[in-house]
C-alpha cells in the first residue's frame, strides 16, 4: 500500500522513530509485532531503512536492543525469506547472512539461538548468500554442537536436517560425527531437541547414501528409536489413558477432523472385480495417535523406524528382534504398547523376515485386543491391520476368523479410541479379504448396524467408511434380501436425518455410492429418493456459484451446464468426479449429452495431463465412452486427444490403471476413426499390447481390440516391427466373440502368408512355448 500520513508525517517515519526509541529503551513486544506485520504485508520495499537499521542495532551494547532487533529480524526472515533473496530489495542477504553468522559465538544463548534460526530460514530455498558462506555456516554449527542451551541445540539439529536435504555433499565428509551427534540429541532430555534430531533419521532414509552411512550405527540407533516410541506421561494424560469407557460421552466438535471425499476413479474389470471402484487414498498411518494431532517424538520415532525398515529390510531384524520379545510380553502396559507399535512400524519393510514369527505373534496380538488397557487394545488393532495381507493368505480358520471375530467385538468396545482403531483396521481387513468375508456377512452386518446406535459423531463417520469398504470388497454378494434388510434402514435413517448443509453428507454419500454399486438391483427401492436429492444438492450448489449469470432452464440442459461447470473446476477432485459422471451419463442417456459434446471435448483433452493421475484417468475413460456413442462423428476431435493419449501410453512409470484406460480409449478411437488414428499405429502398438494383455475378457477389451484390428487393416506396416507383441496380446483372450476371433485369424494368417512359411517358422521360434501352443491351438498358426 502507499504511504499513509499520520498527523501529517509518513507512517514509516513515525514507526522508524518509535523503533529507535523502543529498541533503545528495551524490547517492546507490540512494536515488534507492528514492524513484522508491516513487513509481512510487503512494506519492506517501501521501507528501505528498516533492514539496515535493524542490522545496525544488532551491534548495540545494550542487550535488550540487540535481542529485540534479532527477534524482529527472525520474524521477518520467517515471513519474507524469498523477498529477502530477491533483486527487489537489492539482495540484503549478502550483508545479513555474514552478519548473522558472527552472532553464532555471542555470549547470550538467546542471541545465538536467534542467529541460527534466522539463517535456517534460507536453507531450503538455497539462498545464494547462504550457499556462498556454506562452509562457514557448517563449521559454526559444529562449534555449537555441545551448547548447553536447549533452544540452540534444537536449531542446530534443525539446520543439519535441512542441510541433509539440500547440501548433503558438504555433510558427507563429516557424516560419522554428525550421526554420533544426532544419536546423542535424539536422546536429549529436552523433548523438542530430541524431536528435531529424530527428524534426521527420516530425512537420511530418503538419501541414496543412507544404507552405507547408517549400517554401522544401527546397533545404537534402533534401541533409541524404540525407546522413543513409548508414550510419555504427558501423552497419557492428554489421551486420557486411564479412562477405559467413554463411549457415552458426546464428541466435541473440535475433536472431529474434516474428512475429505475420495473421488471415484474409473478402472477396468480385473479378476471378477467391479468395473468401477473407488480410488485408494492412503490414510496417515504413522501410528495411532490421531487425537494427538501434534507431531511428537513417539510419532517421529515410529515413522523413522518404518522408513528405515523399508531401506534395510530384513537386515534390521537382528538389531530389533532381541528387543521385541522383551517389549511385547512386558508387564508394564506402556512398554508392551510400544512393542506392539514397533511390530506394526516394521510390517511393510521387514515382512519377509517376519513371516516365520507371525504364526506365534498374530495370536498374541489378537489376545492383546482383549487387554484391560484401551491404548493397548487400540494399538493392537492398528498393528494387526498392517499384517492383514499375511493373515488373509493363510487358511481362514487359522487367523482370519479369530481376528475378524475379535475386531468386531472391539468395534463395539466401550472406548471410543478403540472403536475408531477397530473400525479402521476392519476396513483394511475387508480390502484384503474381499470375498473371503462372504460366509460371515450376516455376523459382520449385525455388528456394524448395532454400532450405528452406539457410536458418537466422530466414529459414525468412520463407520460409514467401514460399510462402504465392505460393499466394495464383497460386491454383488451383498445383494441378498436378508442383508439389505439389515443394512439399508439405518443408512436411510441417517440420510433422512441429515440436512443438505451438513458436512456429514459427504462420507454418507460415499458409503451409499459403494452400497448402491454392490446391491445392483437390490438398491432399486432407494434409487429415486437418493438420486433426486443428489441432483438437488448439485443444483443448489451450482445455483449459488452461478447466481450472477442467471442461468435457468429445464433439468437436462441444467445438468449439462452443471457438468460443464464442474469439468472446469479448480479442484482436481471435482474435475475427476465430473468426468466419471459424464462417462456414466454417456453410457446411460447419450442423446441428452450429445448436444454439448463440442464444449466437452476440448476440456477433456486439456485434462489428459498425467500430473493429476485420477483426473487424467477419468477423462481418458470418458473419451472412450463418448467414442463408442459418437462413431464416425468423433473425427473432428481426434487431433484434440490422440497426441496426448499416445504420449501417456509411452510415459515411463505410468500407473497400470491409467495405461489400461488409455489403451482402451486409443483402441476405441481407432475403431470409429481408423483413417485418422492408424497412421500413428507404430508409435503406440507395443505399449498398447503390453497394457491390455493382462486384463480379463470384457466389453471394453472387445471394443479396443476391434479397433486395433481395423487399424492394422488400414496400416499393416505399423505393426510389423512389434508383431510379436500383437500375437501375445491376442493370446491373452480366453474366449473372444466369433467375429473378433475371425479378425484375429485374418491378421495372423495374413502376416504368415506375407512373410512366407520359412520366415514365419523363424519368427515363431522367438515365441515362448505357451504362446506358441496357444496360437497354434486357437488360430492354427
Amino acid at each position: 500500500t502507499s504511504e499513509v500520513e499520520v498527523f501529517g508525517l509518513p507512517r514509516s517515519i513515525i514507526i522508524q522513530q518509535k523503533l529507535n526509541v523502543s529498541l533503545n529503551l528495551g524490547p517492546c513486544v507490540s512494536t515488534g509485532i507492528l514492524i513484522t506485520t508491516i513487513a509481512s504485508k510487503g512494506e519492506l520495499q517501501t521501507w528501505p531503512e528498516l533492514l539496515p537499521q535493524l542490522c545496525n542495532l544488532l551491534n548495540s551494547e545494550d542487550y535488550n536492543t540487540c535481542e529485540g532487533s534479532f527477534g524482529a529480524l527472525q520474524k521477518i526472515c520467517e515471513d519474507s525469506s524469498e523477498l529477502l533473496d530477491s533483486d527487489a530489495l537489492n539482495r540484503p542477504l549478502n550483508i545479513m547472512i555474514p552478519k548473522f553468522l558472527q552472532f553464532f559465538k555471542h555470549c547470550s544463548p538467546k542471541i545465538r539461538s536467534h542467529a541460527i534460526a534466522c539463517v535456517n530460514q534460507f536453507i531450503i530455498g538455497r539462498a545464494q548468500a547462504l550457499m556462498d558462506n556454506i562452509d562457514t555456516f557448517i563449521e559454526s554449527l559444529f562449534a555449537l554442537a555441545g551448547d548447553e542451551d536447549c533452544e540452540v541445540r534444537k536449531n542446530v539439529c534443525r539446520a543439519l536436517v535441512m542441510l541433509l536435504e539440500v547440501r548433503i555433499d558438504r555433510l558427507i565428509p563429516h557424516m560419522h560425527s554428525i550421526i554420533q551427534y544426532m544419536l546423542q540429541r535424539t536422546q536429549d532430555a529436552d523433548e523438542n531437541v530430541a524431536l528435531e534430531a529424530c527428524e534426521f533419521w527420516l530425512t537420511l532414509a530418503e538419501q541414496p547414501i543412507c544404507k552405507e552411512a547408517l549400517s554401522g550405527h544401527l546397533v545404537q540407533l534402533i534401541p533409541i528409536l524404540v525407546n522413543g516410541m513409548k508414550y510419555s506421561e504427558i501423552d497419557i494424560i492428554l489421551l486420557k489413558g486411564d479412562v477405559e469407557e467413554d463411549d457415552t460421552v458426546p464428541d466435541s466438535e473440535q475433536d472431529i477432523k474434516p474428512r475429505f471425499h475420495k473421488s471415484r476413479t474409473v478402472t477396468l474389470q480385473h479378476e471378477g472385480g467391479e468395473g468401477e471402484e473407488g480410488e485408494d487414498i492412503d490414510e496417515d498411518e504413522d501410528d495411532d495417535d490421531d487425537t494427538l494431532s501434534d507431531w511428537n517424538l513417539r510419532k517421529c520415532s515410529a515413522a523413522a523406524l518404518d522408513v528405515l525398515a523399508n531401506v534395510f529390510r530384513d537386515d534390521l531384524l537382528p538389531h530389533l528382534l532381541p528387543l521385541l520379545k522383551g517389549l511385547l510380553f512386558h508387564p508394564d502396559w506402556v512398554i508392551k504398547e510400544s512393542g506392539i507399535l514397533v511390530l506394526g512400524a516394521i510390517a511393510e519393510g521387514c515382512m519377509q523376515g517376519m513371516v516365520q514369527y507371525l504364526p506365534e505373534l498374530i495370536p498374541h496380538l489378537i489376545q492383546c485386543l482383549c487387554d484391560k488397557k484401551a491404548l493397548v487394545r487400540s494399538i493392537a488393532c492398528w498393528t494387526l491391520s498392517r499384517y492383514a495381507h499375511w493373515v488373509v493368505s493363510q487358511p481362514p480358520d487359522a487367523h482370519l476368523k479369530p481376528l475378524m471375530t475379535e475386531l468386531l467385538k472391539r468395534i463395539l468396545d466401550g472406548n471410543k479410541r478403540v472403536q475408531e482403531a477397530a473400525c479402521s483396521a476392519f476396513a483394511t481387513l475387508e480390502e484384503e479379504a474381499c470375498t473371503e468375508l462372504v460366509p460371515y456377512l450376516s455376523f459382520i452386518l449385525d455388528t456394524l448396524v448395532f454400532a450405528f446406535g452406539k457410536y458418537q459423531h466422530k466414529n459414525l463417520l468412520i463407520l460409514y467408511d467401514a460399510i462402504g469398504t465392505l460393499a466394495d470388497s464383497v460386491g454383488h454378494h451383498l445383494n441378498q434380501p436378508e442383508y439389505i434388510q439389515k443394512l439399508m434402514p439405518p443408512l436411510i435413517q441417517k440420510w433422512n436425518e441429515l440436512k443438505d448443509e451438513d458436512k456429514d453428507l459427504f462420507p454418507l454419500l460415499e458409503c451409499l455410492s459403494s452400497v448402491a454399486t454392490a446391491l445392483q438391483s437390490g438398491f432399486l427401492p432407494y434409487c429415486e429418493p437418493v438420486y433426486q436429492r443428489c441432483v438437488t444438492l448439485v443444483q443448489k450448489t451450482l445455483a449459488q456459484a452461478m447466481v450472477r449469470t442467471h442461468i435457468y432452464s429445464h433439468t437436462l440442459f441444467y445438468m449439462n451446464i452443471m457438468i460443464l461447470s464442474y469439468m472446469q473446476d479448480t479442484m482436481p477432485e471435482v474435475r475427476q468426479s465430473s468426468f466419471a459422471l459424464l462417462g456414466d451419463l454417456t453410457k446411460a442417456c447419450f442423446p441428452h449429452v450429445k448436444p454439448c459434446i463440442a464444449e466437452f471435448m476440448p476440456i477433456l483433452g486439456t485434462n489428459l495431463n498425467p500430473e493429476f493421475i485420477s483426473v487424467c484417468n477419468n477423462a481418458t475413460w470418458a473419451i472412450g465412452e463418448i467414442c463408442m456413442q459418437m462413431g464416425v462423428e468423433m473425427q473432428p476431435y481426434v487431433a484434440l486427444v490422440l497426441p496426448h493419449l499416445v504420449e501417456i501410453i509411452n510415459r515411463p512409470n505410468t500407473p497400470k490403471t491409467l495405461l489400461e484406460n488409455t489403451a482402451i480409449t486409443i483402441g476405441r478411437l481407432g475403431y470409429v476413426c481408423p483413417q485418422e488414428v492408424a497412421p500413428m499405429l507404430q508409435q503406440f502398438i507395443r505399449p498398447w499390447c503390453t497394457s491390455l494383455r493382462n486384463i480379463r475378457d470384457n466389453e471394453e477389451k472387445d471394443s479396443a481390440f476391434r479397433g486395433i484390428c481395423v487399424m492394422i487393416g488400414v496400416n499393416p506396416g505399423g505393426v510389423v516391427q512389434d508383431f510379436i507383441f500383437f500375437c501375445d496380446a491376442v493370446a491373452s483372450w480366453v474366449n473372444p466373440k466369433d467375429d473378433l476371433r475371425d479378425m484375429f485369424c485374418k491378421i495372423l494368417h495374413g502376416f504368415k502368408d506375407q512373410v512366407g512359411e520359412e520366415n514365419w517358422q523363424q519368427f515363431s521360434e522367438q515365441f515362448p512355448p505357451i504362446l506358441k501352443e496357444r496360437l497354434s491351438a486357437c488360430y492354427g498358426v
